[in-house]
């Protein structure tokens, strides 16, 4: 999302949750501003939940313009790689963050935490500098066999300009 407030202040928001209520209260401010595009009110929230429908949940059956609910978002968690696939804790996307469970408690924060980090943090910096970018592998890679994994489908995702 090209919007101010999805800065480097909310990634780190996002990614001290856990550990300060200022990085709380912060998160929640954020997300539950009211922000106006095309003429048409929206939270901010609700747009990062669009936006990760947008790119990770089109093969759920996500209808344009539809928000990411927590089903959505825990169904694909486990498909996001950065770099290259397999259970290496380094390259899965979820488990450097700490989210071991996605539920109704925290789906929004992993949404805003992946559309953040691909505005503002450390894997638009991996991006741009290093070449690795967030990888989308098929579903369910934990019941996946080896040789399933290394020849599983993969999306690069790929983000000039923020998302809109």
């Amino acid at each position: 999302m090209a919007h101010p407030l999805i800065n480097q202040e909310f990634y780190e928001a996002i990614v001290h949750f856990e550990e300060s209520e200022e990085a709380q209260e912060l998160y929640y401010k954020v997300m539950d501003t009211e922000v106006e595009r095309r003429g048409k009110k929206d939270t901010v929230r609700r747009q990062i939940l669009k936006a990760y429908a947008m790119l990770f949940c089109d093969d759920l059956g996500a209808v344009p313009g539809q928000i990411a609910g927590p089903d959505e978002v825990e169904a694909t968690a486990d498909r996001l790689y950065i770099g290259s696939m397999g259970f290496d804790s380094k390259h899965w996307y979820r488990m450097p963050h700490h989210f071991p469970v996605i539920d109704e408690d925290n789906y929004d924060r992993f949404a805003a935490l992946v559309i953040a980090d691909l505005n503002v943090g450390p894997l638009r910096d991996a991006a741009v500098n290093g070449g690795d970018m967030l990888l989308v592998g098929e579903l369910d890679p934990l019941h996946m066999t080896k040789e399933q994994r290394e020849n599983q489908k993969v999306r690069v995702i790929e983000i000039k300009g923020g998302l809109s």
